[in-house]
């Protein structure tokens, strides 16, 4: 039986898809499978990756032959997994050895629907662990319990599926909204806690992940970054009125950091942006978004408010430190 399922999504990725597989041969077991999902490559990623087939046992690819995205690409690859438990890995990162086992006795040992793990972002030879916002380690807890409080950084707040592990059973729950090109992962990880028993996080940190790639979703300034607000509008939808203020925060975070770094967005592409940007903070609670901006530092702040004109103000409590 396959105790442990790694889905693998990766478009046009020759540069690094050699340094992900290889470290996945550190960490491959007889009760391991990979599945690579070769979303629509043109370069030389197909073959790379097919070179590998002698080396790492359990490896299967899918391939589509045109891009779907990456929401859809890690679908793809959940829909052939066949493990108890799951896990991700972006096609540009790489693993420490033995990382893998690790998860699993994690997930085991506790038996909990889900785990979350620490992470180390690498920009060049820079190395810095990244801890999951939540101090307790080690204990079986209720994920709806990690969403609050509103004015602080908390699990929602750290949505990336590469980091953690999880039971296959939760099945729908691990499903990325595949009308999504961009923030796929928010709606993801806010509907997890929202709807999963239980989950625990546990201080390792053997993920990789490699920031600022040119080309990657989060340097790119097309139309897909647009997605961003969709991807809002599902956490907003039928959200309990418990988590709104939570909700509410996150976006106006997340939307002052897309507005400082505007431009990198066509003049066109920003005058949409700051449309819908304006749109959708518009059908918040004035009183929340209001809050949600004095908490800001005042430079960021100043940035949602050039958005926002007639924002009342808050209550004064800046936050030492920003998401994202």
């Amino acid at each position: 039986m396959i105790a442990l399922s790694v889905v693998v999504p990766i478009r046009d990725g020759e540069r690094f898809i050699a340094d992900a597989l290889a470290s996945l041969c550190r960490n491959a077991r007889r009760d391991f499978e990979f599945i690579v999902v070769d979303d629509g490559s043109v370069d030389d990623t197909g073959a790379i990756v097919d070179d590998f087939r002698a080396d790492l046992p359990g490896l299967s690819v899918i391939r589509n032959p045109a891009p779907l995205g990456l929401a859809d690409a890690r679908n793809a690859g959940l829909s052939a997994a066949s493990g108890r438990y799951v896990t991700f890995m972006d096609g540009d990162d790489w693993l420490a050895p033995g990382y893998l086992a690790r998860l699993v006795e994690a997930i085991e040992g506790l038996g909990c629907d889900f785990v979350r793990a620490d992470h180390v972002q690498v920009e060049g030879r820079k190395r810095v662990v990244h801890r999951a916002p939540l101090a307790r380690r080690g204990a079986v807890l209720d994920p709806r319990d990690a969403i609050l409080p509103a004015g602080v950084r908390t699990m929602v707040d750290y949505p990336y599926a590469w980091a953690g592990v999880y039971r296959r059973s939760l099945r729908d729950l691990l499903h990325f909204p595949g009308s999504l090109h961009t923030a796929e992962d928010r709606p993801w990880i806010w509907r997890l806690h929202r709807e999963a028993a239980t989950f625990a996080v546990v201080s390792l940190a053997g993920v990789f992940y490699r920031r600022q790639v040119a080309g990657s979703l989060t340097q790119v300034g097309d139309e897909r970054q647009l997605h961003f607000f969709d991807a809002f509008e599902l956490v907003f939808k039928d959200l309990e009125e418990e988590f709104l203020p939570k909700a509410v925060r996150n976006f106006c975070a997340l939307l002052a950091h897309h507005l400082e770094i505007a431009d990198r967005f066509t003049p066109a592409l920003r005058a949409r942006f700051e449309e819908r940007g304006a749109q959708v903070a518009g059908s918040l609670p004035v009183e929340l978004v209001a809050e949600a901006a004095s908490g800001m530092s005042a430079s960021r702040e100043a940035t949602l408010r050039t958005l926002l004109p007639g924002l009342p103000a808050g209550s004064r409590h800046r936050r030492d430190r920003e998401d994202p």
